[in-house]
């Protein structure tokens, strides 16, 4: 129509009797996810999941969403005049920092498990944990919550408040000047079998429950 005017958009209508969605009170980061199960069969798996970011490539096929790993390729396909050794090229994973572990005895028995959230600081997040509880024996909370220190080449990135002073002032005397974490917070799960008894915990830096349910 000639010299008409057009109005505002049209506004959403709420159908009656309709639920109304409450305020999402999830802690938890999107992204990847980490989680141990162990049967009464004694079977065990410790899974890591991740579609990268929010809803990952945000398609969805047969009730899950694809992930959109081609962001872990470089974006350069060219490094130093030459091929770049994370190019996108056929046949090629895009490199992943995911490290699900199982740990078994000498005799092959289970001992425990160990897994994280956290990006490319995966490695030092389950590293750091494993170090704690297997090596220093740390109920497996506390080595979960140990604080977090990420070294890559000369840059040592960490949980600077959760060091005590006289360690933050070791490191300096190495050379080793700790700065302040950078990406995801780690989200560690983890348990261990302890005189048979089971020893879990979870990274209070994220959402995470340990559960032990009756035969």
């Amino acid at each position: 129509m000639i010299g008409a005017t057009a109005g505002p958009p049209p506004v959403a209508g709420i159908p009656a009797g309709a639920l109304v969605a409450g305020k999402d009170q999830t802690r938890e980061p999107n992204g990847t996810s980490h989680f141990i199960i162990r049967d009464a069969a004694g079977n065990v798996v410790s899974m890591t999941t991740t579609v990268e970011s929010v809803f990952g490539s945000g398609r969805m096929v047969d009730g899950f969403f694809l992930n959109n790993q081609m962001t872990d390729f470089s974006f350069s396909p060219l490094d130093r005049g030459g091929p770049a050794a994370n190019a996108v090229a056929p046949g090629k994973r895009p490199r992943s920092s995911m490290v699900p572990v199982i740990v078994l005895t000498k005799d092959r028995r289970f001992a425990g498990a160990f897994g994280s959230a956290g990006g490319n600081s995966i490695l030092a997040y389950v590293a750091k944990t494993m170090v704690a509880a297997v090596d220093w024996k740390m109920p497996v909370q506390q080595a979960v919550a140990a604080p977090n220190l990420v070294a890559r080449g000369a840059n040592f990135q960490g949980e600077i408040t959760k060091f005590p002073p006289q360690v933050l002032a070791g490191l300096r005397l190495r050379g080793i000047d700790l700065r302040p974490g950078q990406g995801e917070d780690s989200g560690v799960h983890a348990v261990m079998i302890r005189d048979g008894n089971i020893d879990g915990g979870f990274d209070p830096r994220r959402e995470g429950v340990v559960l032990v349910l009756p035969r």
